[in-house]
């Protein structure tokens, strides 16, 4: 009788059919996520238990980067804070001048019923490192759900748009910048009132789009934010035109613009809080509602012709 031993080691499955499981479960876990965010949960979770390990990886770096700049900046702060000084008693008069304008333009709009501008209030978040993504212009600042922070809510500094939440985790949340690609912000040409979209490039530019070629632009024109998509309050500065290609066997000229604010140097930037509902009025609302529960006398019409 033929007696093979039992073998020294137990396989599993082939290699290759080992192989093809895990590249076919890989590929299903990036659809549905990419689909329907099935592991944002996970996500979530994973960032929970990391960001301390996280902060204990990053924390040799920043003391030792802290302890070499400690002494020499204190010279360097003493000298900005004296100039500060300096520029705050020069400004003065024009401060005095800008509050007056406000009170007049606030008196104005409520003797003409017009609507005040709503208020820009947020929280100073500090930039923490840029996102892994090499294809992608990301970064991650130091505010999370614990903070109230929410996806959709825009991102400034002190010279304009930034970029926008798309992402939160609970201590920690992602900024996508104006320069990615799948960004898009509504803007305003200040010069002539011109509404179009500014689009990111990927590379620290952004495009204005959707302009004709006979399209009344300029060279150092200022485009700053519309306020028509609900998310980006009106009149934010966003990008400046720097570059004109127009030709005439196209329909549209290509706008190149650079960014005025400092997107590409990780600091502090505000999140701003997001923007009130304007609600509808209440003779906006009744006619929507008796327009939906009322047929039209079209459609009444029609009915009568199918019965008879």
């Amino acid at each position: 009788m033929d007696h093979q031993p039992p073998p020294f080691f137990k396989r599993g499955p082939a290699p290759l059919a080992r192989l093809s499981f895990y590249a076919t479960l890989s590929l299903a876990l990036i659809f549905f996520d990419s689909r329907f965010q099935t592991l944002e949960l996970l996500r979530q979770g994973v960032s929970l238990f990391t960001h301390p390990a996280q902060q204990a990886a990053h924390a040799p770096v920043d003391f030792i980067q802290n302890a070499g700049s400690y002494f020499s900046s204190i010279s360097r702060f003493q000298d900005e804070n004296n100039r500060l000084r300096r520029s705050q008693l020069d400004g003065a008069d024009e401060l005095l001048r800008t509050r007056q304008l406000e009170a007049e333009n606030d008196r104005l709009r409520k003797l003409l019923e017009l609507k005040g501008r709503q208020k820009a209030n947020g929280r100073v978040t500090q930039v923490l490192y840029a996102a892994r993504d090499p294809f992608s212009r990301r970064v991650i600042v130091d505010k999370g759900q614990q903070d109230k922070i929410v996806a959709g809510q825009p991102v400034v500094d002190d010279a304009g748009v930034v970029g926008q939440v798309t992402r939160v985790f609970p201590f920690v949340s992602e900024i996508t910048l104006i320069t990615d690609k799948d960004q898009a912000v509504p803007v305003q040409i200040v010069r002539n009132g011109l509404r179009s979209v500014v689009f990111g490039l990927g590379n620290g530019q952004l495009e204005l789009r959707f302009m004709p070629a006979n399209a009344d632009v300029q060279n150092g024109d200022m485009l700053v934010t519309s306020g028509l998509d609900g998310i980006f309050l009106g009149g934010l500065p966003v990008a400046k035109v720097v570059h004109i290609e127009r030709d005439t066997s196209y329909s549209f000229a290509r706008i190149y613009c650079a960014p005025v604010a400092g997107v590409e140097n990780f600091g502090e930037v505000l999140v701003l809080d997001p923007r009130e509902t304007t609600p509808l009025p209440a003779q906006l609302t009744k006619d929507a509602e008796s327009g939906a529960k009322t047929p039209t006398k079209l459609g009444a019409k029609n009915k009568r012709l199918k019965r008879d």
